[in-house]
C-alpha cells in the first residue's frame, strides 16, 4: 500500500530511551534515522511549540535519506492555531523550515491543529478561511476537536481550499468530535490520541502532562480504525496515519500493529520495544542479527529536535 503512510507523532521523548531506542545509544545515533527504518512518515511536533529552523529541517531530510519513500508531516506553530496573534514576522519564521521540507518534496502535510475550545462560529470560520489562504502553498490538513464543525459546510470549506480533514480518535467527552472517515483533499489524515478519559481535560498540577497520552490501544480497538483508514484511502491519494499516544513508545507499538493489520505482512520491530511489549512477537519479522545502521557503542549524540 504505497500511498498509506503510518508512523508516530514526534521522536524526541526522554521516556523512549530503552523502550523504543537502544540504551545506551550507539555513536552517531539519531532518532529520525532510526525510525525511518521502520516507518515511512513521522509527524514533527516541535514545530507546534516554536518555528522549525531551516538548518534543522535540512538535517532531518538528510537523516531520513536512507528511506527514499519517507515523508514528514508537521504541525503549524500554535501562535496561529491556539493564540491567534501571529504577525507577518511570525509567519516568515514559521515558513523558514517548512519551505526547506516543501522544496525538497519531503513535506507530506502541514497540520493545522485547533483545540477543543475552537468552536464553529462565524468568527472562527472566517479565521480558518484566512489561515487556509495564508498557507495555501503547502499541502494542508485541519484538525478540529469540537463537534460543531461536523457539518457539510465545514467539509465544503476545506474542499474549496484543497485542505484535508483530520479524522481523530479522542476521549468522547461532551461535544467532542467522534470518529469519522472524511476526506476533502488528495491528502487524507488520521490521528489517534488515545482514550485517557481521566486525564484528557484535567488541569490537576499533580498529574504529569504525559499521562494524557499514556494509552495503549488493544488489537480490538485498532480494527475499527483500520477499516476507517481503508475508507479514507479510497477517497484520498495519500493517507497519513499518526499515532500520538506516545508515552513509553505506545504509539510506536500501535503504528506497527496498524501496518500489520492493513498490509497483512510481518513488520520489523525495534528490539527494545519487543522486550517491553511481547504482544509484538506475533507480528514481528525475523530478528536481525545486528543493528542495520549503527554499530554498538556507548557514545551518545544529542538530538537535533
Amino acid at each position: 500500500m504505497p500511498l498509506l503512510r503510518i508512523g508516530p507523532a514526534g521522536w524526541a521523548y526522554k521516556d523512549w530511551a530503552g523502550y523504543v531506542y537502544p540504551q545506551p545509544r550507539p555513536k552517531n545515533f539519531h532518532p529520525a534515522t532510526f525510525l525511518a527504518e521502520y516507518f515511512d512518515t513521522i509527524e514533527i511536533n516541535t514545530s507546534f511549540y516554536h518555528p522549525m529552523q531551516a538548518d534543522h529541517a535540512a538535517q532531518w531530510i538528510e537523516r531520513v535519506s536512507g528511506n527514499p519513500r519517507f515523508l514528514f508531516t508537521a504541525k503549524l506553530w500554535k501562535k496561529f492555531t491556539h493564540e491567534h496573534d501571529a504577525s507577518l514576522a511570525d509567519e516568515r519564521e514559521a515558513r523558514a523550515g517548512l519551505d526547506i521540507l516543501h522544496g525538497a518534496n519531503k513535506l507530506g502535510a502541514l497540520l493545522l491543529q485547533f483545540p477543543f475550545s475552537f468552536h464553529r462560529e462565524a468568527e472562527t470560520v472566517g479565521y480558518l478561511s484566512a489561515l487556509l489562504k495564508r498557507f495555501s502553498a503547502y499541502p494542508l490538513v485541519v484538525e478540529v476537536r469540537h463537534s460543531s464543525w461536523n457539518i457539510p459546510d465545514t467539509f465544503e470549506l476545506l474542499r474549496e481550499h484543497n485542505a484535508g480533514f483530520c479524522n481523530i480518535d479522542q476521549p468522547i467527552i461532551g461535544r467532542s468530535l467522534e470518529p469519522s472517515t472524511a476526506a476533502t483533499a488528495p491528502v487524507g489524515y488520521v490521528r489517534l490520541h488515545g482514550r485517557r478519559y481521566d486525564t484528557w481535560f484535567t488541569d490537576d498540577p499533580e498529574v504529569s502532562p504525559h499521562e494524557r497520552y499514556n494509552y495503549l490501544y488493544s488489537g480490538e480497538e485498532l480494527k475499527p480504525w483500520a477499516a476507517r483508514i481503508q475508507k479514507v484511502s479510497k477517497q484520498a491519494g495519500t493517507v497519513f496515519v499518526i499515532t500520538n499516544n506516545h508515552y513509553q513508545g505506545k504509539g510506536v507499538v500501535n503504528a506497527l500493529q496498524l501496518i500489520n493489520i492493513l498490509t497483512k505482512t510481518k513488520v520489523n520491530v525495534p528490539e527494545p520495544l519487543r522486550q517491553h511489549f511481547p504482544q509484538l512477537d506475533s507480528i514481528a519479522a525475523s530478528r536481525p542479527a545486528e543493528p542495520t545502521l549503527f554499530p554498538l557503542a556507548t557514545a551518545i549524540t544529542p538530538d537535533a529536535q
